[in-house]
């Protein structure tokens, strides 16, 4: 009885703990619904996940509880669509090549020249106008866009984009709030900023320090960059305490560092951020690998899952392969787990749902139980400040060369070995507590509260 009497607090508390964190993460799964007092009109666009992945934190603040996608809204224009549908396909169709022999490197190396982003040093003025930005505005000029503005401003809330272009276009059409730009990328090329950027009165949300510094460069005033850090998910973080995200992260750090090297040495540190570790894991080690928009790369993720057959069926590995809204990918994959025998084994999913909103809320749920992230160094690079450590897959275009060049230098990820030989240098990695360092250099040092600092900004 007694012994009874001195467990019950304990449990209590316990209880107490668990209610508040499913309230948190109750209140951040339901924030597509349409808000009562929307903030602002929030713009993306639907080519690859990028410019999505960046708005859905954004979504409670939306007129429409949701992004309106620029280039697929209802009423858009024929000519609006086409010049859109044709910037997309192209995209698409040359990320797909790129892993064509030869051929296909040759076409996409011509391709990336025209998005290149040049080298941040010697710094100097980079401001004049490129030709992409030129043919943007060639476009602009007779009238892209202007449906959208004319319509989005008989309701004139503030108008934050996570796409340039949307930007471009409420500015020339001379959109009656302020413009805000949702940088996505660890550093941006010259079209992420207005033809004469000295007079644009388009403002900058940076993600880090190296864009405020290049949007200068470009031209754009000071008064007009605001270093908020990326928008991620808020239910994955929690309240102003992160109390969900301490919680994953300590479990996380159980599967990431098995032998305890790193816990032993930088044990004060994990305290003072975490209060401790729990006693152990309550998942079993959980690697997502995770499909680019334009489905490429799925020949790494094939590679992976052949390696890690053995101990998904063993049931000591987790494999989460991550599709998107792409249903060939999803049927590519399930055949190949058939094929290997993987269909009954539940530690094995593909992660697939028809429409873009499910699959955030899905992706952002199986990020709670993932250990390691691996993906190309996309907008998803900002999510090592979730405490993921991320192993970075070969960069598709400029821009994520240089979301590489910040992973690594940061100390947020490690660039892959050959997946063929996973086996080895993963579990390498592991047992010398590598990527549970990559895991809290993340957590400690990446900026994780951009949505809200986005929001005080838009409502100031």
């Amino acid at each position: 009885m007694e012994a009874e009497q001195e467990i019950q607090p304990a449990r209590f508390f316990e209880v107490r703990r668990y209610i508040i964190l499913c309230l948190i993460l109750l209140k951040y799964t339901n924030m597509g619904e349409s808000d009562k007092n929307p903030k602002a009109w929030v713009v993306s666009v639907n080519m690859g996940y990028g410019h999505q992945r960046t708005a859905f934190p954004l979504r409670h603040l939306s007129m429409e509880g949701k992004a309106i996608n620029a280039n697929d809204y209802s009423g858009i224009p024929f000519y609006d669509r086409i010049v859109w549908e044709g910037t997309r396909k192209v995209y698409e169709f040359i990320s797909r090549l790129k892993g064509l022999f030869l051929v296909g490197e040759l076409i996409f190396s011509f391709f990336n020249f025209f998005q290149k982003i040049l080298n941040f040093y010697p710094r100097r003025n980079l401001s004049n106008p490129n030709f992409q930005l030129r043919e943007i505005f060639s476009m602009i000029n007779v009238g892209w866009g202007r449906h959208l503005i004319k319509k989005l401003e008989k309701n004139s809330l503030p108008f934050v984009t996570t796409f340039s272009i949307p930007a471009f276009m409420a500015e020339h059409f001379q959109y009656p709030n302020d413009v805000y730009c949702v940088i996505c990328d660890a550093d941006i090329a010259r079209p992420w900023v207005a033809y004469n950027p000295f007079k644009s009165r388009i403002k900058y949300f940076a993600p880090n320090s190296r864009v405020v510094e290049r949007l200068k460069m470009y031209g754009v005033k000071p008064a007009n960059i605001f270093l908020t850090g990326y928008p991620l998910p808020l239910e994955n973080i929690g309240g102003e305490e992160m109390e969900i995200l301490k919680e994953d992260l300590g479990y996380r750090l159980l599967n990431l560092d098995p032998k305890r090297k790193f816990f032993q040495q930088y044990r004060a540190l994990i305290e003072k951020n975490l209060g401790g570790l729990p006693q152990r894991p309550d998942h079993v080690l959980t690697i997502m690998f995770s499909l680019g928009g334009a489905g490429a790369q799925r020949e790494i993720g094939l590679k992976i899952l052949k390696e890690f057959s053995y101990k998904i069926k063993q049931g000591t590995l987790r494999l989460v392969l991550s599709v998107g809204i792409n249903k060939k990918a999803k049927e590519f994959f399930l055949k190949k787990i058939k094929g290997l025998g993987l269909e009954n084994e539940p530690n094995i999913l593909v992660l697939y749902c028809p429409t873009i909103e499910e699959y955030f809320t899905e992706f952002n749920l199986q990020l709670r139980k993932t250990d390691i992230l691996w993906t190309k160094p996309s907008e998803l690079s900002f999510y090592s400040g979730l405490g993921l450590p991320i192993i970075i897959a070969p960069p598709v275009g400029s821009q994520e060369d240089f979301n590489k060049r910040w992973l690594l230098k940061s100390g947020f990820g490690l660039a892959q070995e050959n997946p063929s030989i996973i086996n080895q240098w993963l579990f390498d990695w592991l047992e010398n507590g590598y990527l549970a360092e990559a895991a809290m250099e993340g957590f400690i040092e990446c900026p994780k509260m951009g949505a809200l600092e986005i929001e005080k900004i838009i409502s100031s």
